[in-house]
């Protein structure tokens, strides 16, 4: 269904948050910051839409020519609401559903990065417990379990032995048939967002600052992600200018190579010198605790601006 509308302060936006996966509560903070900052820079006609399987109703009772998707996970993230969207002919902020679906399976995303040269940690995929000894005989402890279609870090653990493999898969199950694992370097965590905005009449894709953390926890999880006081941010990054210009040339890369749109955020996993992408999220936080508004504010990009920035790739 072709929609005309041109996006102004008279729009009605559905503010898309909430929803059925495992990272609810965490959409339901980005949700209303992202309604609130909308509604301060007069976007008057913003509604908060928590989606549930009745969302199709809901979307076309209210006449909306607009969604903001701050959805996280299953049915937001994954090109689920994406296609529902498509059908109803409602402009969307954020990745199409191609992009989406890809980012979502970590197992389609590494294999695109592989095919364009991109530093991958070494890594496999199974669905079968009994696969599992064989499948990492050629990977080297410690391990890092995680579900192939899941965010947040939810069913992620580390194992030291095969014992403890066992174990993490079991855990990573209960989220995804599909189970991804990877060696697990002592490294620096790093995450960098990559921003669209029209600029001189073309799209123009830039990198943020580069966000470093230092964790309470062993490795940034979902503890150390949402609680206050578990993660303390490093803006920017503490790397040299070389390596900080590599981890957003490669950010950038990645979000085409994957044929991403609007935003999206590539965490990097910086071991010997060398920056591993780790996964890309379509979708990122909004909430008080997340990376890409503290790294859009290090730019000069106050929150309310970035929100306005996003709700413009709607019409891209």
């Amino acid at each position: 269904m072709e929609n005309n509308a041109k996006l102004n302060k008279n729009s009605k936006i559905a503010v898309l948050y909430g929803g059925m996966s495992a990272e609810r509560e965490i959409s339901l903070r980005s949700g209303k910051k992202v309604y609130n900052a909308l509604l301060e820079q007069g976007y008057k006609n913003s509604v908060l839409v928590d989606v549930n399987p009745n969302v199709a109703q809901t979307l076309a009772d209210g006449a909306f020519e607009f969604a903001f998707n701050v959805l996280h996970g299953r049915y937001g993230e994954d090109g689920c609401i994406q296609g529902l969207l498509e059908i109803m002919g409602i402009k969307y902020t954020g990745c199409d559903v191609k992009s989406s679906a890809v980012c979502m399976d970590k197992e389609t995303t590494k294999n695109i990065l592989a095919s364009r040269g991109i530093p991958l940690v070494p890594s496999v995929c199974i669905t079968d417990v009994n696969e599992l000894e064989k499948s990492v005989s050629g990977l080297n402890f410690p391990l890092m379990v995680k579900p192939v279609k899941e965010g947040s870090s939810i069913g992620m653990s580390k194992a030291d032995n095969l014992q403890e493999l066992k174990e993490a898969f079991a855990l990573a199950k209960k989220s995804d048939n599909k189970v991804l694992i990877e060696e697990y370097y002592q490294g620096k965590s790093a995450t960098v967002g990559v921003l669209q905005r029209e600029k001189d009449g073309k799209i123009e894709t830039f990198a943020t600052t580069v966000l470093g953390f230092e964790t309470k926890n062993q490795w940034y999880d979902y503890e150390a992600k949402y609680t206050e006081g578990m993660t303390k941010f490093i803006l920017p990054a503490d790397f040299d200018d070389d390596m900080t210009c590599r981890i957003q040339k490669i950010a950038v890369e990645s979000f085409e190579a994957c044929e991403c749109r609007g935003l999206a955020r590539v965490d990097f996993l910086v071991y010997n010198n060398t920056p591993y992408v780790l996964e890309i999220n379509t979708n990122p936080g909004m909430t008080d605790l997340s990376d890409l508004p503290a790294q859009a504010n290090h730019m000069g990009i106050d929150y309310n601006s970035l929100v306005e920035m996003i709700l413009k790739t709607s019409e891209f």
